[in-house]
């Protein structure tokens, strides 16, 4: 048990590093740093046009008012934020590193290789205004529901939102190590983030079929539903027991299918 808290601690220092390498690179730059959150920003407003419809036509989504919506809107833009700076730029140069093999000289790392291309890189920038921004939303959608601030409320949503992180990057991950095996995986990708689109807006408003196939086999509708639904007690049971398991069991086939390709793989140089 000391053993693997000691490497518990060890990765976290190791991680912390990440961020700290990556804050003194970003500042180098700083006028692309500040361009880069202006930028997001602009596309962020954008996406804000979805809570004025919804205010504007008074949308109710199955017995959800706006004020609700609003909390599952700000769900998925923390979210993204967080996918934007924790994981984007790792997964995609996963297939660059098996290309130009470049992966071999991370290899010898004497660290766990799927810790080192996955999380090496964070974006400090793109989270901010996307993590204002929901976090904002969430406020105002809780306070205007008259969901009272309680200490198991304030867990259960925290909870959730750690479970929807851990989902994240198992299931945007995918794509990328699949290139161990197809190189380029483009267009894998590219289906997987517009389901991840279409996952900002409360899951009553698609079919069961696809709701069903949204949290068990796919589980992209858990990451922004299953935050603000608890706290609103619209989750039975079975979902919040469901909702707390299903991203250990995605690390796990994650970290078996990884396995897989590690041993697949083959040099870029033979």
């Amino acid at each position: 048990m000391k053993t693997r808290l000691g490497t518990l601690k060890t990765y976290g220092i190791i991680y912390l590093q990440f961020i700290k390498n990556c804050f003194i690179a970003q500042m180098e730059y700083r006028t692309n740093f500040i361009l880069g959150i202006a930028v997001e920003i602009a596309y962020l407003l954008s996406k804000l046009l979805y809570v004025v419809v919804v205010y504007k036509s008074d949308l109710h989504i199955g017995d959800i008012p706006p004020d609700g919506i609003l909390m599952f809107v700000g769900t998925y833009t923390m979210m993204t934020g967080l996918y934007s700076g924790l994981f984007f730029t790792n997964f995609v140069r996963i297939s660059d590193y098996v290309r130009t093999g470049e992966l071999d000289l991370l290899m010898v790392k004497p660290i766990s290789l799927q810790f080192m291309v996955s999380l090496r890189y964070i974006d400090l920038g793109m989270p901010i205004p996307n993590l204002a921004a929901g976090i904002t939303m969430v406020s105002i959608g809780w306070s205007a529901l008259g969901i009272p601030v309680t200490a198991y409320h304030l867990f259960l949503f925290v909870l959730y939102l750690l479970s929807a992180l851990v989902i994240t990057y198992c299931l945007m991950i995918i794509p990328a190590i699949l290139s161990f095996w197809f190189v380029n995986t483009g267009g894998l990708a590219g289906i997987f983030y517009a389901i991840w689109d279409a996952n900002n807006m409360p899951m009553p408003i698609y079919p069961r079929l696809i709701q069903r196939i949204g949290v068990y086999v796919l589980p992209f509708l858990v990451i922004t539903n299953f935050a603000p639904l608890s706290v609103m007690e619209r989750l039975d049971g079975g979902l919040m027991l469901w909702g707390a398991i299903v991203p250990i069991l995605l690390l796990v086939c994650v970290r078996l299918i990884w396995r897989k390709a590690i041993k697949n793989y083959s040099s870029a140089s033979g």
